[in-house]
């Protein structure tokens, strides 16, 4: 996430730039360039090369190495950090390393020469005179030469081609049956690196999926369990819909074959596709029913069993027993009373920010057009240029210390009863949550605050009239304690109604909106984590319709809290309020203060937002899980880098050929060093 931010706030080219200088240590007279080795812990950090080998990202070194000396330049370090950004990597990687000739056409002795040099000898050896591979070159002696867009189409049914071939080769009987050991030794050629320890050690159990069939294994069950590998990314699809959709949260077979009948306008997934699923799947548990963290085992190819060492027993129980006081009753204390201390800072900030026109709003709301010579402003604007002619411009800042005061306990059980609601509701598996709970939890936060908001407005709003009201007549200057002492406990909450009324509305408008802007504009996710410009806008986006729609609530509540001079009308409630309102000022009174509400409300939610979730990356609760952060993966995942998943992914296609391709290359030196030179692919060009 980490590193998504950085891209953000450099720009792509900068921050290959500081990548590159970070790893290259090669000095020369023109500048510094990467080895083989810096190149490889810039494109693949953290990798073990225990799935991937270290020879198969050396692939990828061939690849960027343009000139062929055996060194990487800026240039081609950004021209490969380009090519792997593509839609099409892990196709135009292929296609590089099989065009030996950077003719940009593949022929059928440089097809046959690359795939034989870069498989194992102990390999099942491919049949170069296939019909199938006759459909695509024709036969050898036609020299047909296949262009970009040809070669992606053959590479796509190429690993399905070698699972016919060694099923054939092992299938010595032609019986329609191979050992479990056999299967397992296709499967592993074609697909190791994206099945889980746990599935490969299981792999000769698929015999066991049927009665009848022995300790064999077909040709149909071959293609099944090729067909879920090759989908595994609709099968987790279909899997997490599955179980979001389930009360229980885990699954049958009926229900995933009938969550895929929905995801798609055919079928995706035949029955005997569905069983392998589960029997690999549900290797632990017999009842048929799997939860998302079971089917990890099979989509996840990181997944491993945990075993704790005898030695670090006392550790294990130690944490576990850690664990158990974090879902306690005190560690939610704790984390509530963290919350709530951010959020008073943060709601401090955010009130500060934008009391100006607070302050311009409060003034323009209380403006009874009606009155004869009332009209002391036209509108937002010269209402603030005469705030400050006749105050000065600490008249824009008056009442604040109150609001200081108060704004901190509100905004504070504001933010802490949205996350504790939200929190209530959000799937633990998915970490989903549907717009109506969001609504639910923006509602609660907004009611939460009333107890401290109707206080701190009533004095507020007093202390902002005071200087308007003191060049209309003699009227003395009062204090914030005189306003409490005047008012008393019962006076402190008048109004109370209409700021629930505006309070609940604009807080079950504002949550939902900012969480789906960070989701779905921004795409806040585990590799994304947004800059404090995306949170802004996010959070002032988000307080424009919030603001705006319950200007009206607003407006009543300000009539009843300010205190009625000499000739002006005075309210009994809510209903009375808006009835005379209407009556004298007409609809849009309503409205007033709109537009002052809007630059009011919205930046200052987006600072107090903003500033609450700085602070919680800043200071983080020891032992807390990261604060908003969007639903977990699987139950297994680990934060990987996004360079190393991105080299992974540009060597998918050969990976599918065979999982040790390129490890073991048998081409002469010359062939070698001749080999992936960097010609634009027909592809590259139009692109």
């Amino acid at each position: 996430m980490a590193q998504q931010e950085e891209k953000t706030s450099l720009g792509m080219t900068d921050y290959y730039r500081k990548v590159f200088q970070k790893h290259a240590s090669v000095q020369k007279e023109d500048g510094k360039y990467m080895s083989q080795d810096d190149f490889l812990d810039a494109v693949a950090p953290g990798e073990d090369f225990k799935k991937i080998q270290r020879e198969q990202f050396g692939l990828l070194y061939k690849i960027a190495d343009q000139s062929k000396r055996g060194l990487i330049s800026f240039n081609d370090f950004v021209i490969f950090q380009n090519l792997l950004s593509k839609a099409d990597a892990e196709y135009e990687v292929a296609f590089r390393v099989f065009d030996v000739n950077g003719t940009g056409k593949i022929t059928f002795d440089q097809f046959k020469s690359v795939l034989s040099t870069n498989l194992p000898e102990d390999a099942v050896p491919f049949d170069f005179d296939c019909d199938w591979l006759k459909l695509y070159i024709g036969n050898k002696e036609g020299h047909h030469e296949l262009a970009y867009e040809e070669f992606a189409q053959l590479l796509k049914g190429l690993q399905g081609e070698r699972l016919r071939q060694e099923f054939k080769h092992y299938d010595k009987k032609q019986a329609g049956y191979i050992a479990p050991e056999d299967f397992k030794r296709i499967i592993l050629d074609v697909a190791k690196h994206k099945l889980s320890d746990q599935v490969i050690d299981h792999l000769p159990t698929l015999c066991n999926l049927y009665a009848g069939t022995g300790t064999n294994i077909s040709f149909s069950n071959v293609v099944a369990f090729h067909n879920v590998i090759r989908n595994i990314d609709m099968v987790e699809l279909v899997i997490r819909r599955a179980i979001e959709e389930s009360s229980e949260k885990s699954i049958t077979k009926s229900d995933f074959l009938r969550q895929a009948a929905q995801a798609s306008r055919y079928t995706i997934f035949t029955p005997m596709e569905a069983d392998i699923i589960f029997h690999f799947a549900g290797v632990d548990n017999a009842s048929g029913k799997l939860t998302l963290e079971e089917f990890s085992k099979i989509l996840d190819p990181r997944w491993k069993v945990a075993k704790p060492q005898p030695e670090a027993m006392d550790t294990h129980d130690a944490k576990d027993k850690n664990n158990k006081k974090k879902s306690g009753f005190l560690w939610s204390l704790v984390e509530n009373s963290y919350a709530f201390a951010l959020g008073s800072i943060a709601g401090a900030v955010g009130a500060t920010a934008v009391y100006p026109i607070d302050l311009v709003k409060t003034r323009m709301q209380n403006q009874r057009s009606k009155v004869v010579g009332e009209l002391l402003y036209k509108n937002s604007l010269d209402c603030f240029k005469k705030v400050i002619k006749n105050e000065g411009a600490i008249g824009l800042y008056r009442g604040l210390g109150p609001q200081l005061v108060g704004v901190a306990p509100e905004k504070a059980i504001k933010l802490t009863m949205n996350d504790f609601v939200r929190g209530k509701f959000i799937n633990k598996e998915t970490g989903e949550i549907k717009f109506w709970q969001e609504m639910i939890g923006g509602a609660a936060a907004g009611a939460s605050q009333v107890v401290f908001t109707n206080p701190l407005e009533i004095v507020k709003i007093r202390l902002q009239i005071q200087g308007e009201q003191a060049k209309m007549a003699d009227v003395p200057r009062r204090s914030a304690i005189w306003i409490v002492k005047q008012l008393g406990v019962v006076g402190l909450y008048k109004g109370v109604s209409a700021c629930l009324l505006r309070d609940v509305p604009f807080s079950a408008i504002y949550f939902p909106a900012y969480a789906h802007l960070k989701k779905d504009v921004f795409k806040e996710g585990p590799d994304h984590k947004l800059t404090i410009t995306e949170l802004l806008t996010s959070g002032a986006i988000a307080g424009m319709p919030a603001a705006y729609f319950t200007t009206p609530a607003d407006v009543i509540k300000t009539r009843l809290q300010v205190e009625a001079r000499k000739g002006q009308t005075s309210y009994n409630g809510i209903a009375d309020a808006a009835r005379k309102i209407y009556a004298e000022e007409g609809f849009k009174a309503f409205f007033k203060g709109g537009p002052a509400r809007i630059l009011r409300s919205s930046p200052q939610f987006g600072v107090t937002l903003t500033v609450y979730e700085l602070l919680h990356q800043l200071i983080p609760l020891p032992g807390s899980a990261p604060h908003n952060t969007p639903g977990p993966v699987l139950a297994t995942d680990e934060s990987r880098d996004n360079a190393s998943i991105r080299s992974r992914n540009g060597l998918k296609m050969l990976l599918d050929l065979d999982y040790r391709f390129g490890v073991y290359n048998n081409q002469p030196a010359a062939a070698v060093a001749a080999a992936c030179p960097y010609v634009p692919s027909p592809a590259t060009e139009k692109a």
